[in-house]
């Protein structure tokens, strides 16, 4: 992997939902052998851990499989190769805020590359009925699918 590679870093609470759902999300419609590594991680997550059920069935609805991923917690490691640092709420923006200062001018909201979303969280779908997480995919595509242009956009500008 080149050195100028630029990365993508999805940040939820515990790494099991919104995050690997994003990264994978934004793997699939980069496409092979894209300009952007992407991964995920979360604030609270305990290693190793394999995504929620609800989160892998709401996935394969969309014909992606989730089975693969296991959560990571963040580190000052992942902040700092990260070109990107996409948050699902508002409050997660502050703890990497408050933690990773260095980072602010590479932080963003998922929903804020997505015109037609309201600006604002993605709610944590964990516990919830499987129509939530279903409801939350949605979501995190559309706001995906918005990010790719951007990313698009930097690609050529860059």
């Amino acid at each position: 992997m080149s050195k100028s590679r630029q990365h993508v870093l999805f940040v939820c609470t515990g790494n099991i939902c919104r995050s690997p759902m994003a990264e994978y999300f934004l793997k699939h419609y980069l496409g092979p052998n894209p300009a952007w590594q992407v991964s995920s991680a979360g604030f609270s997550a305990v290693e190793g851990q394999p995504a929620s059920p609800a989160a892998i069935e709401a996935m394969r609805k969309k014909k992606m499989d989730l089975t693969p991923h296991r959560s990571r917690g963040l580190t000052q490691d992942m902040i700092d190769s990260a070109t990107m640092i996409v948050v699902m709420t508002a409050a997660q923006a502050q703890i990497i805020k408050q933690r990773y200062s260095e980072a602010q001018d590479r932080l963003y909201l998922l929903k804020s590359f997505s015109p037609r979303l309201k600006n604002g969280d993605i709610e944590d779908p964990i516990g919830s009925a499987l129509d939530f997480y279903r409801q939350t995919r949605d979501t995190i595509e559309e706001a995906v699918l918005d990010l790719v242009l951007y990313l698009k956009a930097c690609e050529k500008s860059g």
